[in-house]
């Protein structure tokens, strides 16, 4: 397995466990004004942590292909996010978070760069062929 992907998959594990739980902690005391707010974090970590399941042969393209695929999920959440947090913070809306709303922003940002450097590393491992691999 290429180090590339391996920096990947424990990325997924990690941002996979990590991203739902925090956002469930964030959301706590105002989960129940939209309910399905929960179900976008959820469904980025199961296809996180697929994803690197997915990938423990290294030359499962499948594997590779749906851990990018739960990368890219995951960057077009952060990306979503983060625009719809910066315009909520411009117009002084307070975030539900236990920390500041400047801190869930810089967090939000962090993530982003990490899932697009995790998809850009996930991408350059897909595009060399298994056979050629060297150990």
């Amino acid at each position: 397995m290429s180090s590339r992907l391996a920096v990947s998959r424990r990325l997924a594990y990690t941002f996979g466990i990590v991203a739902p739980l925090g956002e469930t902690v964030r959301r706590w005391g105002s989960w129940w004004d939209y309910p399905p707010i929960f179900l976008d974090d959820w469904l980025l970590g199961a296809l996180l942590i697929a994803g690197a399941w997915a990938t423990r042969d290294a030359r499962s393209r499948r594997g590779r292909a749906l851990l990018a695929a739960g990368w890219g999920f995951a960057c077009g959440m952060a990306y979503s996010s983060a625009a719809a947090h910066w315009v909520a913070l411009q117009a002084g809306q307070v975030d539900p978070a236990p920390i500041p709303s400047g801190y869930v922003f810089a967090i939000k940002v962090v993530g982003l760069l990490v899932a697009a450097g995790a998809l850009a590393l996930t991408l350059a491992d897909a595009g060399e062929a298994p056979a050629t691999r060297q150990p």
